[in-house]
């Protein structure tokens, strides 16, 4: 692991453990299950999705603060957020996604997700790896013609599981302060 790495990796709590180098198959693996992931939530099936989510899943968006002076660099806010969800909100989430009452999402969002920048860890568990990408989320909804696009973050635990991978938690850093869209109805 270069300095730089282990420095990223100190700063955000994510293992000092071995750097997972881009190229190996663990990384591929991973990388696929981030863009699979990605075409599940984009093609709205999201029922498959939740078999990619642990039963002891933590899914949660910290809220970001602008800040001047010594604290500026200290802009997460970790007591609020825009959501702070488990497996239980989340399957009754995708639940009501099909009932009158999901009318943020009636008529459902046209969404593309971009995931990049993905740095992987291995972790103290042999099964469990700490996971940072970046997603871009374009949002289109009714016939409008500007699209409505989030950056941030992912911080993720994904645990390896037979015959696959599951997240096990999920930390969402929205980039903006003030978000450009109506709301975050979407899973990100």
């Amino acid at each position: 692991m270069t300095s730089s790495a282990s420095a990223v990796s100190s700063e955000f709590g994510i293992s000092t453990a071995a750097r997972i180098s881009l190229g190996t198959a663990v990384y591929n693996e991973l990388l696929e299950f981030l863009h699979d992931e990605a075409a599940l939530l984009d093609h709205q099936r999201f029922e498959d999705w939740t078999e990619l989510l642990a039963e002891d899943l933590a899914y949660t968006a910290p809220l970001r603060q602008t800040r001047a002076g010594p604290g500026r660099y200290s802009n997460i806010i970790q007591a609020i957020g825009h959501f702070d969800d488990d497996y239980l909100s989340i399957m009754s989430r995708v639940g009501r996604l099909g009932t009158k009452s999901a009318w943020a999402e009636d008529p459902p969002s046209r969404t593309r997700r971009l995931v990049t920048n993905v740095r992987i860890w291995a972790t103290a568990n042999p099964d469990e790896y700490e996971v940072v990408s970046y997603l871009l989320l374009s949002r289109s909804r009714y016939e409008e013609s500007d699209l409505q696009i989030l950056t941030a973050e992912r911080r993720d635990l994904i645990r390896r599981v037979k015959p696959g991978f599951k997240i096990a938690r999920r930390e969402i850093i929205v980039d903006q302060s003030v978000l450009g869209m109506q709301n975050l109805a979407v899973f990100l």
